[in-house]
């Protein structure tokens, strides 16, 4: 077991000294606060390195955690909230360790100490934590570390996760209405395809009358279904197999995201919620001291749009060679002209940060004018949609009714 000297205050301020044998850092640390003891330095004893990596590879004990999203939402609103408050990290998930209720929230905040205490960055211990955070919340939280503004990013993060829960919220209830249209149109239109349709065929069968074209084409429609439904799911699988094979590629996934941006409805929001995202981060790191060059690399991973993420590794490489921000984003002409124009005005006038953060909240008042318009239009388009086929369906029935009562008619 290997050997760790430390160095703690003791409750009436005294420093006091000694070694511990315990399995890990981590271990060190809650022994020395079992006993009333602030730790100051805690270090290990060199004689003991392989002891130590080789107990530490064999008791790995604390497992990652899935967490939920609105898990994730609690635990960074409440670190946010007590690293504003003034206390360091350490102490923060120690507070949440002990108070929290969720079962999950406090294994991952005891993860993430003994990480920490055993030298590791918050990012890489989010990592190791829980596979919950993903590549996009620890990236921000890696720039939020070397700009000195990780309350304000976490803030950020929780923010986002806010708007990607109420926008899920919104989108489920907004289907809710259509998906009950959808399946009263799917009784009605089984109804009349087995019921209706084959006594209105018998009867005009009779009258020796022929079927009115709509009314043929749905038939013929159906028993194309019937016979060939399995055909129809075979290529869907194999077209979907295949397309998933083809984004799983460089070139795909490549062309995949820039696609994803040109969607109806969809496409703006994600370019918007990106601007924002870029405005934020890029406004955090310059205004806390992080140079240019090194800002644009750490903002590049933020997206996880890798055709996002080339275009900012041209940007990056502009700036490289003594090209100004607002100049650079101009010329891979993906960026918006008010972006550059309002990042044109900071650098001019020696205030980029403050220019990025303006240019994020614009950008914020837009994704949720989008968001809005979005959520709002889904509804009426899936309405309209079922709308049109319950109208095609019903016009050839009508239409074989009206026939088969015209020819009764004409026979008397």
């Amino acid at each position: 077991m290997p050997s760790f000297t430390y160095t703690a205050l003791n409750a009436t301020g005294q420093t006091v000294t000694g070694s511990l044998a315990v399995g890990s850092k981590a271990e060190a640390f809650r022994k020395l606060e079992a006993q009333a003891l602030t730790p100051v330095k805690v270090a290990e004893e060199a004689q003991s390195a392989k002891a130590a990596a080789a107990t530490a590879a064999k008791a790995e004990d604390n497992q990652p955690v899935r967490l939920k999203r609105g898990q994730i939402i609690l635990f960074t609103e409440e670190l946010a909230d007590m690293l504003d408050g003034g206390l360091q990290i350490d102490q923060a998930l120690r507070v949440i360790a002990e108070r929290q209720e969720d079962v999950g929230l406090r294994k991952v905040s005891v993860i993430l100490r003994d990480q920490l205490r055993e030298g590791s960055t918050v990012a890489k211990a989010l990592k190791k934590a829980s596979p919950s955070f993903d590549e996009l919340y620890c990236n921000l939280v890696a720039a939020g570390e070397v700009s000195g503004s990780l309350p304000e990013i976490l803030r950020r993060l929780s923010q986002n996760l806010n708007i990607l829960a109420d926008l899920q919220a919104k989108v489920t209830a907004a289907m809710i209405y259509p998906a009950i249209l959808i399946g009263a149109c799917v009784i009605l239109l089984v109804v009349f395809m087995t019921v209706m349709v084959p006594q209105l065929t018998d009867l005009l069968a009779k009258n020796g009358q022929q079927l009115p074209f709509a009314t043929q084409a749905l038939i013929s429609f159906s028993n194309f279904m019937a016979r060939w439904w399995w055909a129809l799911l075979a290529i869907i699988t194999i077209v979907s197999l295949s397309f998933k094979a083809y984004i799983a590629t460089p070139k795909g996934l490549m062309w995949w995201h820039e696609t994803r941006l040109k969607i109806p409805l969809f496409g703006p929001v994600i370019a918007t919620r990106f601007y924002a995202q870029f405005a934020h981060s890029m406004g955090s790191l310059v205004g806390n001291g992080v140079p240019l060059l090194s800002s644009i690399r750490l903002v590049s991973k933020i997206s996880a749009n890798v055709y996002i993420q080339s275009l900012l590794s041209k940007v990056s490489g502009m700036v490289a060679e003594g090209g100004g921000l607002s100049n650079s984003l101009k010329k891979v002409s993906h960026f918006p002209l008010m972006l550059v124009d309002m990042i044109a005005v900071g650098e001019q006038t020696g205030m980029l940060g403050r220019s990025l953060e303006k240019a994020a909240a614009r950008y914020d008042k837009e994704l949720d004018k989008r968001i809005k318009r979005m959520t709002a239009l889904i509804s009426p388009v899936i309405i309209a949609f079922m709308a049109v086929i319950v109208g095609i369906v019903a016009y050839s029935i009508i239409s074989a009714v009206f026939q088969s009562v015209n020819g009764i008619k004409s026979r008397v």
